[in-house]
């Protein structure tokens, strides 16, 4: 037990260092400076209180993508519709918040709620199927990303709105907005970065708390002898996804509650829920790791966006994230250089 938690410690450790060093080598073949390439990214992101506030933004919705995508691998399934649960959690939280006249303490938890409620709905589709019918659930649910990316633009326009490609601002009773935030960071930080958190610990407590947890990973490491032992299999799958859908529809309402307080038309995915895949590997699909692994990204994000003041293009940060991914998924090779190098020290 403590040689697993060890190597899924170190191994996404040695990932980030890896793709970071790669990540160096291919500026210097390219003719750029590393040092002044990372210098900037990292005072891109952190080189003062609005860049620290932006790259808390952009951390928040990744916690919970990668929250989502960690709680489906963790019994067992493959959840990559939460771009598509994204979209539909932001969509119902907005729309809560605008049409809705109701007290804050009443008005914000229940567009909170209506987020979850209609991720979940949106990772039930895949659940049941895969559940009833035996569909991959990938299969399903990639289909799911499209029909909720459009969906969503219909109602908008033509629900919502009288033919705009926006909403109104979701009214402030409903809004994670900060103004005392707001004002010592001058950016777009709000409160939704406490909700995430609180998502990230709700994960850890329903998977390695409950009896529920422990039949929902119990059937994502042996369906047969979960059955055999009378846990409901088919119940248990749709339950995942739902909790799952439900995860990632909470980090569509930071969006729409909290950074950009309404919903537009859109013309492509937001990749939030993509990269939430990276998070939760490069978090090993814990808790715990999911929050790391989303710091980085969005470190990397937002800091890449500075990686030109120093004559480096901000693609080449794509590049150092698509090394890490690479690393982390040859994690085999990592942890058996690893326990080579143990044996041969003794």
């Amino acid at each position: 037990m403590f040689a697993s938690r060890f190597y899924n410690i170190v191994i996404p450790v040695i990932s980030v260092i890896l793709g970071l060093i790669a990540g160096a080598i291919i500026m210097l073949l390219f003719g750029y400076n590393p040092i002044s390439g990372y210098a900037a990214l990292w005072n891109g992101a952190f080189g003062d209180l609005y860049f620290t506030g932006e790259t808390i933004v952009k951390v928040t919705p990744y916690i919970l993508s990668g929250v989502a995508v960690a709680f489906a691998f963790r019994t067992g399934l493959f959840n990559i519709g939460v771009e598509g649960q994204v979209f539909v959690g932001w969509l119902a939280a907005v729309w809560v918040g605008v049409a809705l006249d109701l007290p804050m303490i009443l008005h914000l938890p229940l567009a909170i709620l209506a987020a979850a409620v209609a991720g979940g709905l949106w990772g039930f589709v895949p659940g049941f199927l895969k559940a009833k019918f035996r569909v991959h659930e990938v299969i399903v649910s990639i289909m799911m990303n499209y029909i909720a990316l459009y969906t969503c633009n219909a109602i908008i326009r033509s629900v919502i709105t009288d033919n705009e490609d926006k909403t109104e601002n979701v009214a402030e009773s409903a809004s994670l907005a900060s103004e005392w935030l707001t004002q010592l960071t001058f950016s777009r930080l709000h409160y939704g970065f406490l909700i995430a958190l609180i998502g990230a610990f709700l994960m850890w407590f329903i998977l390695e708390k409950t009896t529920k947890g422990y039949e929902l990973r119990s059937v994502g490491f042996n369906q047969n002898a979960s059955k055999y032992a009378g846990m409901n299999v088919d119940r248990n799958i749709v339950l995942s996804f739902v909790i799952s859908g439900a995860f990632a529809g909470v980090a569509g309402a930071m969006q729409g509650l909290g950074t950009f307080q309404f919903m537009s038309v859109n013309s492509g995915f937001t990749n939030i829920g993509f990269d939430g895949i990276a998070v939760a590997l490069l978090g090993g699909n814990t808790a715990l790791g999911s929050v790391l692994g989303a710091f980085l990204f969005g470190t990397l994000k937002v800091g890449a966006l500075n990686m030109p003041s120093a004559g480096v293009p901000k693609e080449l940060v794509d590049i150092v994230v698509a090394l890490i991914i690479f690393f982390v998924a040859s994690s085999y090779i990592i942890r058996w250089f690893l326990q080579r190098s143990k044996k041969e020290g003794k």
